[in-house]
């Protein structure tokens, strides 16, 4: 798309949150099974539907245009009358708060420059009026740059901020990285990280590490961390920058992108080219359905997200069948599965809140086998994934990949292939660079006398992962 096209539209949605693992967008906070909760709904960069979900205190009816009333808000009408009342009361006041802001710029814009501008403030103080002044920097026309940026790091004074990346908590005393800039009014704003999240990739803003403001400060330790991760970062992104500069010299195809990965299938390194489009990403796999969240790209079904879920350069991955649930090839249905293991609900809580993502990669040929069953494959196989993920409660991404074992050239997303993990990394990661060191996969297929194949462990080599077989991790290990 080029840069002069409009932003995707964006629309309201009105719900009770039919789970509790969602998290209000805002304040970080997770939102209650069954409690009102509204979201903006924007197109991704596959072309699906994206839902930033709220708190109704905390939802910027300020900041949306895309409703003439509260009324026009999709799902309102299904809301119960005193949801219907609060939602009408908030739009009002924000809309009211909104026009008070709107008149304030404009009053602003129709002033002087005059250096350091004084602006006047109106402050309600136990009930009494009080005209209160701020002095601040004259703001810079529309045409000069933006205030330049800063890297700080400390350590959190309290529990009470949250992550930009992952809105997750940044506990007391831990390591952080704040992005600081100016804000309109010409003092600094701090956008807090936690170390793993921290957007180096992005920052151009120091020369070195030693450059960080507060870095001296710092546990050499955790000095070390800070050098190791800034040193990533600028690999990652002269890759990127690479990887962009080829792209310009391309032909444009669309809105094709091009991206080229080495595969190590049986030993053998092959380099594929896989270029994916948001007219590739399809609702339906082949002639059967999918359920809603749920997509596919060649002959992969993925779930990209959950309500919950948050990228990370940590990723915990496990195979599905043998590894999470016992299932047989004998009998089918989403109900037609247990648990594996009765620790595993308990551990995989424990990684995500611990900012691993969860990932499971798994085979599945029956749904390209059964052609004239392939409806009842896709069902069996979603509805045992979906089931299992409220069983856990704990938001995962998951990709299936549903080619024969058979077939000439290996197809490139099956188990051992890493197919399904690059595009994960690529494409489904937001940009964060992964942490192999502190990533792993746990899988049943290792090749042992018993095991069915060694697809798992061949997997885990080829990424480069951990490997562990499920009895370890779930039973083994502490």
């Amino acid at each position: 798309m080029s840069s002069a096209s409009p932003p995707a539209s964006v629309k309201i949605v009105a719900e009770y949150a039919k789970s509790g693992r969602s998290s209000c967008k805002k304040c970080s906070q997770s939102i209650a099974a069954k409690s009102l909760r509204l979201g903006l709904v924007s197109k991704g960069p596959r072309g699906f539907d994206m839902t930033k979900w709220h708190h109704l205190d905390c939802f910027p009816f300020n900041n949306s245009d895309s409703v003439s009333s509260a009324e026009a808000i999709t799902g309102f009408s299904s809301l119960e009358s005193s949801d219907q009342e609060s939602v009408k009361k908030l739009a009002d006041e924000r809309a009211q708060a909104s026009e008070k802001v709107d008149k304030m710029d404009e009053n602003e814009d129709r002033e002087p420059e005059q250096g350091n501008m004084k602006q006047k403030l109106s402050a309600s103080v136990e009930g009494a009026k009080v005209q209160v002044e701020i002095a601040s920097a004259a703001m810079s026309s529309s045409s000069s740059p933006p205030a330049s940026v800063k890297i700080v790091a400390e350590y959190a004074k309290s529990g009470r901020s949250s992550c930009k990346k992952c809105s997750q908590s940044i506990a007391a005393k831990s390591l952080r990285l704040g992005l600081v800039s100016k804000g309109p009014r010409g003092f600094d704003m701090t956008k807090w990280h936690h170390l793993d999240c921290f957007p180096f990739t992005n920052s151009d803003s120091v020369s070195s590490p030693e450059a960080i403001t507060g870095f001296s400060s710092l546990e050499s330790s955790d000095q070390e961390s800070v050098k190791k991760l800034a040193d990533e970062g600028a690999q990652a992104s002269e890759k990127v920058d690479k990887m962009n500069e080829k792209e310009d010299k391309e032909p444009e195809q669309g809105n094709m992108k091009k991206q080229k990965f080495s595969a190590s299938v049986e030993g053998a390194k092959v380099q594929v080219e896989i270029a994916i489009s948001s007219s590739d990403i399809k609702d339906k796999y082949k002639d059967a359905t999918l359920l809603p969240k749920w997509k596919a790209f060649q002959t992969v079904i993925f779930l990209e997200t959950d309500d919950g879920l948050h990228d990370s350069r940590k990723i915990a991955a496990f195979d599905f069948d043998g590894c999470l649930a016992k299932t047989s090839v004998r009998r089918v249905g989403a109900d037609a599965w247990s648990l594996m293991y009765p620790s595993i609900p308990e551990k995989l809580q424990s990684l995500y809140e611990d900012g691993y993502k969860l990932v499971i990669f798994t085979n599945e040929s029956n749904i390209e086998r059964w052609k004239n069953k392939r409806q009842a494959a896709v069902d069996s196989k979603i509805g045992r994934l979906e089931n299992f993920i409220k069983l856990v409660k704990v938001p995962m991404q998951v990709f299936i990949a549903c080619g024969l074992s058979s077939v000439e050239p290996a197809d490139l997303f099956r188990k051992p292939s890493p197919g399904m993990w690059k595009i994960m990394e690529k494409e489904f990661n937001s940009g964060l660079p992964i942490d192999i060191d502190q990533s792993f996969y746990v899988g049943d297929a290792a090749g042992r006398p018993d095991d069915h194949s060694d697809a798992d462990k061949k997997f885990a080599e080829a990424v480069g992962l951990k490997f562990y077989v499920p009895e370890d991790y779930f039973i083994g290990s502490d």
